[in-house]
């Protein structure tokens, strides 16, 4: 049972978006610092992680691979174009591969891989706003 509690504090989003807050190639990527959050909000471009539908919660005992959604957002007039959110988009997943080879942080979950699990869609709002999705399956552990 314990295990299974320190599971659920294993929060992939939670340490991503720390992670790609602060991390030089996103930030780069992006067009400077403040553009990572959990919503889709100004100054564009914008990356907006979430919790992904997938994954593969395994036997909930131990290592899981829940699915993590990057959804790079441009300014709602149009702005970057659909090839430049494309590269920011990979760039903000390549930014996020690097946390595999960082040192842990005591306290934090463990992130031994993360890989795409699908497909990047170009996926607009009804409104316009240009938007890319892509899910990334992290394996972590307590």
């Amino acid at each position: 049972m314990a295990a299974s509690l320190e599971l659920a504090d294993a929060d992939p989003v939670s340490v991503l978006l720390s992670w790609l807050q602060q991390h030089p190639k996103a930030t780069a990527a992006l067009g400077g610092p403040g553009r990572v959050s959990g919503i889709a909000e100004a100054p564009w471009p914008h990356l907006r992680i979430t919790h992904g539908p997938g994954g593969d919660l395994r036997d909930l005992t131990w290592a899981t691979a829940p699915e993590v959604t990057l959804e790079v957002y441009g300014d709602p007039s149009g702005w970057p174009g659909q090839a430049e959110l494309r590269r920011i988009t990979m760039a903000c997943a390549a930014a996020a591969k690097d946390i595999v080879e960082a040192p842990h942080a005591p306290g934090r979950p463990v992130i031994s891989g993360i890989r795409p699990s699908g497909t990047l869609v170009w996926s607009p709002l009804v409104d316009g706003t240009p938007r890319w999705i892509l899910g990334l399956l992290v394996t972590l552990h307590p």
